[in-house]
């Protein structure tokens, strides 16, 4: 066996798949169904036709036979009238259904699709893809098997990449190219070789060994997953995930995804899991702990009737330094409380009602035993909580009223534990004009506690009622301006959102779910202060707000400015603890511009300054420049004051002919070290395209995680690499396109 044989078998050993691939190298078209007429007249053309017309006919120079979506076209040619059969000799070619064969010799019959060619080339319609090969031979009129032949979907005569078989089945009835012992070349160079080949000629799902995904962190080491899919119905899947990780063992992973319908209406759901028997290194580490590791993820939502449905969504983790320790993305490193919920939901007229458990599980940052403040604060689990909901609008004359409700049972194994009930009912009047609004407003928050006994305290009964009168107005002012060049509508919408509301002291209440609301442009048009319900903020105060806009002739928005402030006229006694009023006159201000200026230019920004101290409490900045395709610039910068101080940079660019490259910077200026960091080349080919880079993240307050990868992916057949860096590029790059975009998944 020649050299280059022996190096791809022995690749073989770790690489053997059967390949669920990509889609084609252009996107695959939808086959229409092979339906041919047998009944159809048979047409027979030639220079010189002799025989007997009703047996044989010899065709002689140009010969050329068509029978309904079949033709053949030849030098010479010989067509049996009875068998239904033709004989073919030099430069025959024949097309059937769209696909496009040529050969020195054809023998078919046209009625079953059955026969040969030799030395045939082939080019298929419904995936594009061409070969050639020492024999064909037409099983029927969907089934052809390549005898010592080549498959590419590179549309060249001299392909980048193409696999050589010894027999290459390709059923299109079934959508399955079927290969015996195999080769796969690149650039002319064997880079794999696998005894057994199957592949979708459409790119549709079907079940497999998905390719092998080397890989390697600084982390965990080297790793080598080989995914194995289901596709057990249209709606339904499963991909079996085993890893092998070299610094830990073995992990079994398994992702089950389903979609469908019944009497009720739809459902959907996944489940994801891993299970690591026995982590060595952990297990090292950590010798007073089980060395079993695992981690779950399941959500399910399903309509039981029109009006009922039911939901679930579970997270679970074997321990605190899972997500650390296995997650391949900042926001999976990251995440430390996983919620378990059960809930259904009905839905009235003009009502709905929910009633949900929830429970959750506390991942600490390992480095909390050090630092106090990267604790993780575990919330109070809701065991249940039932809320009703009704509202409606435009009755009695015009006015709109609206009730909710809500009992809660709150668990805590740490703190104290009670069932709180609240009602709110509330009721407005708008008055509404072409160009102003006015919304008179009455509600009252109701509320009961039944608070359990506590260290030294006794269970307790606590109530309150706390009315709040609000008075939202507003006008809007129209003029047609120039902006851009463009022909636009210019808006000036002034509003002022009164709210009072008496003070009732409220500080043996309990803070089950209450935090203060974040100061925002959502926030100041709110009647509380406070997010939850075991706050109820005083106030007497105005919003004053002031937003500019600019629309489009179809009434799209390029430009939104907006300036807000709000002013209080007594102190804000009510507080979530017993700290001491605020007494301040006025709020921060808050200003905003967003928009979306030209095809190419988008931003958005916000800022809030405290005018007291003349200093920027926080601010946010993104741009987004896309001035074609594959082009992307991302700008952001984001500061809280005492808290973080960021910016970051992302981009996907052309360098320079089919070279592209990808980057992402996100950089602490308070802390002075890069946060995440993403860089990465891409090279487009026609019918292939590779990627390379490498990713760095934070996963603990100390620690960081860095990824290689490199990936060579063949459009219609699979890709080969280490790690996953387009999965990397994607989530860290906004406006990231794909350069092969229509292939794979």
């Amino acid at each position: 066996m020649p050299k280059p044989q022996r190096l791809a078998y022995a690749l073989s050993a770790i690489f053997t798949v059967s390949a669920l691939p990509a889609y084609a190298q252009m996107p695959p078209k939808q086959r229409a169904p092979r339906v041919e007429d047998k009944n159809a007249v048979t047409t027979v053309m030639a220079e010189d036709i002799s025989g007997r017309p009703e047996r044989e006919l010899n065709l002689e120079r140009d010969a050329e036979i068509i029978k309904d979506k079949t033709r053949v076209k030849a030098d010479t040619a010989c067509y049996r009238q009875v068998e239904d059969e033709v004989e073919a000799q030099g430069n025959v070619k024949i097309w059937r259904f769209g696909d496009y064969f040529t050969g020195d010799e054809l023998k078919l019959n046209m009625d079953t699709g059955k026969g040969y060619m030799l030395k045939p080339t082939y080019k298929l319609e419904s995936n594009h893809a061409q070969g050639k090969a020492e024999r064909l031979n037409f099983i029927n009129e969907d089934e052809a098997v390549v005898i010592n032949g080549t498959y590419s979907t590179c549309q060249s005569a001299d392909p980048d990449w193409y696999l050589r078989s010894d027999t290459l089945n390709l059923d299109s009835g079934r959508d399955v190219g079927t290969a015996g012992k195999t080769l796969i070349y690149f650039k002319d160079v064997p880079i794999l070789g696998t005894p057994a080949l199957s592949f979708s000629l459409s790119g549709a799902r079907r079940s497999g060994w998905l390719s092998p995904t080397p890989g390697f962190g600084s982390k965990n080491g080297a790793e080598l997953v080989v995914p194995y899919y289901f596709n057990i119905a249209p709606n339904r899947d499963l991909t079996l995930y085993p890893k092998i990780i070299s610094s830990r063992g073995i992990q079994i992973g398994a992702l089950g995804r389903y979609l469908g319908e019944t009497n009720g209406g739809l459902y959907q759901g996944e489940t994801y899991l891993e299970y690591m028997p026995h982590d060595r290194e952990y297990a090292t580490a950590n010798p007073n702990e089980k060395s079993d590791r695992w981690m779950v993820r399941s959500t399910h939502n399903q309509d039981i009737t029109k009006q009922w449905a039911y939901s679930w969504n579970f997270r679970a983790a074997s321990d605190n330094n899972y997500p650390n320790d296995f997650s391949k993305t900042v926001s999976g490193s990251t995440e430390r409380q996983l919620l378990r919920e059960l809930r259904t939901d009905y839905i009235g007229d003009f009502w709905t009602l929910t009633a949900r458990v929830q429970k959750y599980q506390v991942l600490q940052d390992p480095e909390s035993v050090i630092d106090r403040s990267l604790t993780v604060t575990r919330p109070y689990d809701r065991l249940p909580a039932i809320n009703f909901n009704a509202a409606q609008y435009d009755v009695a004359g015009g006015f709109d009223w609206a009730f909710n409700a809500e009992l809660t049972r709150f668990y805590h194994p740490t703190l104290i534990n009670g069932t709180r009930l609240v009602a709110i009912p509330q009721v407005s009047y708008p008055i509404i004009g072409s160009s102003y609004f006015i919304t008179p407003k009455v509600m009252v928050n109701m509320a009961s506690y039944q608070l359990d006994a506590y260290n030294t305290q006794k269970a307790d009964n606590l109530s309150r009622s706390v009315p709040t009168f609000s008075l939202d107005s507003g006008l809007v002012f129209e003029r047609d301006v120039k902006f851009g060049g463009k022909n636009m509508t210019q808006t000036l919408e002034p509003r002022l959102f009164y709210v009072n509301t008496p003070y009732r002291d409220q500080s043996r209440f309990p803070t089950f779910d209450t935090d203060a609301a974040t100061f925002n442009f959502a926030q100041i048009f709110s009647e509380n202060r406070f997010v939850g319900s075991d706050r109820i903020g005083d106030a007497n105060q105005l919003t004053a707000a002031l937003t500019s806009r600019f629309l489009d002739a179809n009434g799209a928005e390029a430009l939104r400015l907006a300036f807000g402030q709000r002013f209080y006229f007594r102190d804000q006694r009510v507080q979530l603890d017993s700290s001491t009023p605020v007494g301040d006159s006025r709020s921060d201000m808050l200003l905003a511009a967003t928009g979306r200026i030209s095809e190419t230019w988008a931003f958005d920004s916000a800022v809030q300054y405290n005018p007291g101290s003349s200093r920027i409490v926080s601010e946010s900045y993104t741009a987004q420049w896309i001035p074609g395709q594959k082009k992307v610039l991302n700008l952001g910068y984001r500061y809280l004051r005492g808290s973080f101080k960021n910016i970051e940079i992302s981009s996907q660019w052309p360098i320079f002919q089919r070279w592209y490259g990808v980057g992402r910077v996100s950089y602490s200026m308070q802390d002075k070290k890069i946060l995440e960091s993403l860089v990465g080349l891409e090279y487009n080919a026609d019918c292939w395209v590779f990627r390379t880079g490498a990713q760095r993240f934070v996963t603990t307050s100390t620690k960081a995680s860095t990824q290689i990868f490199f990936q060579l992916e063949l459009n219609g057949l699979s890709h080969l690499g280490v790690g996953s860096p387009l999965e990397a590029m994607k989530s860290s790059i906004p406006g990231y396109q794909r350069l092969n975009e229509g292939y794979g998944r």
